[in-house]
């Protein structure tokens, strides 16, 4: 029985296609280029992410369509492209929504799990013969940055001191407060790995339109250039303009020192295109660090939230050390604090 090709989120605009076997003499895979993998064994990923959003189950022998990237997530993996593409190469499941590379370390608890392994099976082509690449589908769709669509709103980041530090649940609980108060509101996620989770919750939670990076094809931006964001930044905002939002909520994946993140946080260009910022962190020290961080590249939050707000013995550590509003999530999903928030700006001029 022919085995059934699962076709991951990222590759769910790949439609007509062959599979090829061979491999091109001295290829190096980029970023995009899709592929179809067997499953060798299952590790961390037991499911990935269908075109559909649904989550597959996948098992050893399986097919999936996938595309080469990269991966930085301090709570899970660092994985990178291969060097080279070989019939009997190990490589690895670096996130859900369809990227795989080589594994360079993961997070200690999943040292007894380990990757889900793969094995190429061969390359995506058109009927060209060329190898099929997720980003290269949406070149024509991608913009070049000009600030013009920041322009047309308000963009308000949301920010966090590390991977897992609530800006995701902060920025969906803020379009709540914002529709509550009478906006239109838009989330987007400009930088990550692809998955849908965090643009689903912000749906969820009321927003009049999302999205994020993989609309464009990228299985992640970890190793992009400035330029590149900033074009793909110009790309993702002008997408959900079509529904004239007063404010749009744009989360940017891990902490601050992570490279895209601390590259557009100390970027004049895009910091000139940003309305506010609210800020979330794990703990105290995180978060008093993270504004003096923040201060120290001329941006100034409106707003802290994230998982120290779950303790109230955290939230009094804050409020003595700072003067930055401190808000929990509940808070945040309220018309009053949401609609007040950025009533001025507090972004400081950019010398």
């Amino acid at each position: 029985m022919e085995t059934r090709i699962k076709r991951t989120y990222i590759c769910k605009e790949v439609n007509a296609h062959s599979i090829d076997r061979d491999i091109p003499a001295d290829y190096l895979p980029v970023a995009g280029d899709v592929a179809v993998f067997e499953v060798l064994h299952i590790g961390k990923h037991r499911n990935v992410q269908g075109e559909s959003k649904r989550n597959m189950a996948i098992v050893p022998g399986d097919k999936i369509m996938a595309a080469f990237g990269t991966r930085y997530a301090t709570e899970q993996f660092e994985g990178y492209l291969p060097a080279t593409v070989d019939i009997d190469q190990e490589l690895h499941i670096l996130g859900a929504g369809g990227t795989v590379g080589v594994l360079a370390s993961m997070h200690y608890k999943f040292k007894d799990i380990g990757p889900t392994t793969l094995r190429f099976a061969g390359f995506v082509k058109d009927y060209y013969g060329n190898i099929v690449n997720t980003k290269n589908l949406k070149k024509k769709q991608q913009l070049k940055f000009s600030g013009a669509a920041a322009s047309a709103t308000k963009v308000i980041l949301s920010l966090g001191s590390s991977m897992d530090s609530g800006k995701t649940t902060s920025a969906a609980y803020l379009v709540h407060g914002l529709k509550k108060a009478g906006y239109k509101v838009a989330y987007i996620k400009l930088t990550g790995t692809v998955y849908t989770k965090d643009a689903d919750l912000a749906s969820d939670l009321g927003a009049d339109i999302v999205s994020d990076f993989g609309d464009f094809g990228f299985p992640s931006t970890y190793m992009c250039d400035e330029s590149e964001l900033l074009d793909l930044y110009e790309s993702v905002l002008s997408r959900v303009l079509i529904k004239n939002p007063d404010y749009v909520i744009m989360e940017i994946a891990d902490g601050l020192y992570e490279r895209e993140t601390k590259m557009l946080l100390t970027s004049k260009t895009f910091k000139q295109t940003i309305e506010a910022v609210i800020f979330s962190a794990g703990d105290s020290l995180a978060a008093i660090n993270g504004v003096n961080t923040l201060h120290s590249w001329g941006l100034y939050p409106v707003a802290l939230s994230g998982l120290f707000t779950t303790s109230p013995l955290l939230i009094r550590e804050v409020k003595e050390n700072t003067t930055v509003p401190v808000y929990d999530i509940d808070q945040l999903a309220t018309a009053t604090v949401a609609g007040s928030l950025f009533s001025r700006k507090l972004l400081q001029a950019i010398n």
